[in-house]
């Protein structure tokens, strides 16, 4: 059949085809045990691991990477958001003790361009590579007269697996006296971009290719830091601190997405504890204290808004604290010791 009115009316199939011809390669990387038939089919196929779980409970998380993707617009460089999504549904799901399986994108955009595309779903296969999670489909749309030339927009789906036993319940088992661990971010991740861009860009007048001296970079390659993965992280902590049948010493996760330390710490709080944060307490990373000094927002909305160099937390036990802090610093990650759980109501404080 004759596509040619389709793509003068801007839908090239040929093209989409000829471009997710090399996908297969391009995925091997990512495929992992359970995987089942091929890239391209109607439906991504995964067996669970027979005999691995007793109780197996599977944890899904979709997500975007909001106006980050301006960023990458301006600065023409597409191969960094792809593993920005991975390794935040990573997280996103990590947190209950889950490790992912298997991922699936979605691309729309007004036209297809093969080196953008290419670019991408790089950055996708180096993520589920690197989080061991197999990249098993998705979906390329083209969409002519929906979006601005040269812009798309990018989610993802990502389903892992924990022991039902082994699901980690911050509500339940959180008590006053435990300790709060901040694990450092690489910048800003995937959250606040409309507000960062309007500090950086807007008010302080810095160009996007503009070599910035406290960021030791350009302000552009500062906003595309990849959002880092703390999923291998949680893992090892889980098997070195909570062995099973033993109480819990790492009592739960939260990762700093949306929302800030003030509306992600108290998904894990029970109502009868809040958590206390110290302010000052950690190594600010430049981008930060340039936002904090500069960008004219309040204080507290800055800690609503971005992580402020604090990726993930978790709340342990007070007691092996120092213990946990040490193995987080061995896994490469730096980690601080920033606050503590304290009588309240399920809600964060700053001080």
């Amino acid at each position: 059949m004759k596509n040619s009115a389709y793509a003068a009316a801007g839908v090239d199939i040929d093209l989409g085809n000829r471009v997710k011809a090399t996908l297969p390669q391009l995925l091997a990387s990512t495929r992992r045990p359970g995987v089942l038939g091929k890239v391209g089919g109607f439906g991504g196929l995964f067996a669970i691991p027979a005999g691995k779980y007793q109780e197996p409970v599977l944890v899904s998380s979709v997500d975007g990477v909001g106006t980050k993707l301006k960023v990458a617009f301006l600065m023409n460089r597409h191969d960094t958001i792809g593993e920005d999504l991975v390794n935040h549904c990573v997280n996103d799901i990590a947190v209950l003790g889950a490790e992912p399986l298997f991922f699936l994108d979605y691309l729309g955009t007004g036209k297809l361009e093969p080196n953008v595309f290419t670019e991408i779903i790089h950055g996708f296969a180096r993520g589920c590579s690197a989080n061991r999670c197999a990249l098993i489909g998705g979906e390329t749309a083209q969409m002519p007269g929906f979006y601005q030339d040269g812009e798309y927009d990018i989610s993802g789906t990502i389903v892992g697996i924990v022991e039902k036993s082994r699901m980690l319940n911050g509500q339940r088992n959180v008590k006053k006296g435990d300790v709060v661990i901040g694990i450092e971010s690489s910048g800003l991740h995937t959250n606040g971009y409309s507000l960062a861009r309007r500090i950086v860009f807007d008010k302080l007048g810095f160009r996007p290719a503009g070599r910035v001296a406290e960021l030791g970079c350009t302000m552009g390659e500062e906003l595309l830091k990849v959002h880092r993965s703390y999923g291998a992280l949680v893992q090892t902590l889980l098997k070195k601190f909570n062995p099973p049948g033993t109480p819990s010493v790492v009592k739960a996760f939260a990762h700093i997405t949306g929302g800030g330390f003030i509306d992600n710490i108290p998904r894990v709080l029970p109502k009868t504890c809040d958590v206390l944060i110290r302010k000052g307490s950690w190594a600010m990373l430049p981008i930060f204290q340039l936002i904090q000094e500069r960008g004219g927002v309040e204080e507290a909305e800055l800690y609503r808004v971005f992580n402020m160099g604090i990726g993930m937390v978790a709340i342990v036990a007070a007691d092996q604290a120092d213990s946990v802090l040490k193995a987080i610093n061995r896994s490469r990650h730096s980690a601080w010791i920033i606050g503590e759980v304290v009588k309240g109501k399920g809600e964060t404080r700053l001080e």
